[in-house]
């Protein structure tokens, strides 16, 4: 049966194949005397099929390994030689893709000798009939077996990914980190399982819950174990680490953008973990923006979800929102200013951002516990901060005006530094500069009512600022609106007798009229009018 060279011939193999199944061949081998010639029988097919096999010749040698199989006694001493044909036959009939006929021979081999190796025969037989729930169903039964070490787990997984089965590797992979232990011998480290899980959910599945659980074993299991043991010593540790820091933060900024915030908040809050630890002498200051932007992130992520969701945060969370930023500002007053902000305007941007969400974020928080102190505190950091800009300013000063939780002290301090920030501009925006006037008035209106000389003074200013201007360049309509409510103010004085206070109201008004464009008709009724109005008190007081 065996040809030049050691090959051999299938020919002749399938001949000799022929003749040992010839029912009077058989009966020359059968009885205790011939058990040493029976046994050499078996041995030579045996090795005769195992030389077909490796060299592809799967038809051939299924045929040869069946013909060996009838010189095996059916008795307990010889099971397991039945046992291993039967499971080398379905090797044999998976080569040929015959997926039934190889689950029918790992099924007789499993009813003689229930072991991990015909359970995980059956467990590939299933991945090639994407079958993925009778795989799945079948890592559990590998599992239950004696002989079952977590390699298979490793391997199945391998198998899984080879196939594209990607829940089935996920399963695999998630029962293997069931076994990790201190000291365990495991066949691949924790770390390494944890990243590969992650990266083959976000192949296909997209399980945004079951990714996060990932994330959290590995953040809990480096506290647990300490960074350098779960991740590893040096540069590979920290390539490790890095990994999952980065991850974490790519996760959490698009769970933002897909308004997802709940997901946003926890994936942020594991990425400032990740960069936490990561943060040594000579990234230190790196990391700690990038943790000081995740936790400043990962609140207000929180806050967002309230909005989305329309429910309320509970007092827990408002609660782990202000330890969020809390440690977030101390992270703050550990970067270097010098180091993070300099000449190039995209950083000097991108820490302007960072700085207004904290700033925005920790005004909220502190309102939802009654803390106006604390509020006026953060919005006072922020305008002494070198990256404070006007436009940041004006949205903080309309921010607090908002809601049930406004804050009168904090928006008059953070509209009056946005005005002086504006007029000391190059190029001043009168849009802005005006839409604050706006704001200033009405608050100074509500806090300090209607006769106190603050509104006055506020008039008096705007009306300094449009003194001098080319026409135009003070919005239109807010020069109109100063005019009209500047005089409009001297009308409950008219009608109670307060001359001094109506007069003073209706000049200044006048003034404004003369220096806004296209209140021509206005400023001939406001002069006919202070003109009768004079009439009438002169006569009166005569």
């Amino acid at each position: 049966m065996v040809g030049h060279g050691g090959e051999v011939s299938e020919v002749r193999a399938r001949v000799a194949a022929k003749l040992v199944a010839d029912d009077r061949v058989l009966a020359l081998f059968r009885g205790e005397a011939a058990a040493k010639q029976r046994k050499t029988m078996y041995t030579m097919l045996w090795n005769c099929a195992a030389d077909h096999f490796r060299s592809k010749g799967y038809e051939i040698s299924a045929e040869m390994f069946e013909k060996s199989m009838l010189y095996i006694p059916y008795d307990i001493e010889n099971r397991s030689h039945r046992t291993k044909g039967f499971r080398v036959l379905c090797l044999c009939y998976l080569g040929l893709s015959l997926l039934d006929r190889a689950q029918e021979y790992v099924n007789e081999a499993e009813k003689l000798e229930p072991s991990i190796a015909c359970a995980f025969l059956k467990f590939k037989i299933f991945l090639l009939k994407n079958d993925n729930t009778a795989a799945i169903n079948q890592i559990q039964s590998m599992m239950s077996c004696l002989d079952f070490t977590p390699d298979f787990l490793s391997l199945s997984a391998h198998e899984a990914v080879a196939c594209r089965a990607f829940p089935v590797a996920v399963a695999s992979l998630s029962s293997l980190l069931g076994f990790y232990s201190p000291g365990k011998p495991m066949p691949a480290r924790e770390v390494v399982v944890l990243r590969t899980l992650v990266t083959i959910l976000t192949q296909e599945t997209s399980d945004d819950l079951e990714i996060l659980k990932a994330m959290k074993r590995a953040c809990e299991r480096a506290m647990e174990l300490g960074s350098g043991c779960f991740f590893g010593e040096g540069e590979v540790g920290r390539r490790e680490q890095n990994w999952f820091a980065v991850t974490c933060w790519n996760f959490g900024t698009r769970m933002g953008r897909e308004r997802k915030f709940e997901l946003c908040a926890e994936f942020l809050q594991l990425a400032s973990n990740f960069y936490s630890a990561l943060a040594d002498e000579e990234q230190a200051e790196e990391n700690n923006v990038l943790v000081f932007r995740s936790l400043t992130l990962a609140a207000t992520a929180m806050i967002a979800s309230e909005e989305q969701t329309k429910v309320t945060l509970t007092n827990a969370r408002v609660k782990q929102a202000k330890e969020l930023l809390g440690r977030a500002g101390k992270i703050m007053k550990l970067i270097s200013t010098e180091k993070q902000v300099n000449n190039n305007e995209d950083i000097q941007r991108l820490e302007a951002e960072n700085l207004f969400i904290y700033t925005v974020s920790a005004y909220d928080i502190h309102g939802r516990l009654n803390d106006p102190v604390s509020q006026q505190h953060v919005v006072k950091s922020f305008a002494i901060s070198k990256v404070c800009n006007p436009k940041y300013l004006l949205q903080i000063g309309l921010y607090a005006l908002q809601g049930p939780r406004l804050n009168l002290e904090a928006a008059n301090f953070a509209l009056n530094e946005c005005l002086s920030a504006l007029l000391s501009s190059p190029s001043p925006d009168f849009h802005n500069i005006a839409l604050v006037f706006r704001k200033l008035i009405a608050m100074t209106s509500i806090n300090k009512g209607e006769t106190d000389d603050s509104v006055y003074e506020m008039y008096r200013r705007g009306y300094r600022i449009m003194v001098g201007l080319k026409e135009g360049e003070y919005p239109l309509e807010e020069g109109k609106w100063l005019a009209m409510t500047a005089w409009n103010r001297a009308g409950v004085p008219v009608r109670m007798g307060q001359t001094d206070v109506a007069k003073k109201w209706m000049d200044l008004g006048l003034e404004i009229a003369r220096h806004v464009g296209g209140m021509e008709n206005y400023r001939t009724c406001m002069e006919e009018f202070v003109n009768g109005f004079q009439n009438k008190v002169s006569m009166h007081t005569e």
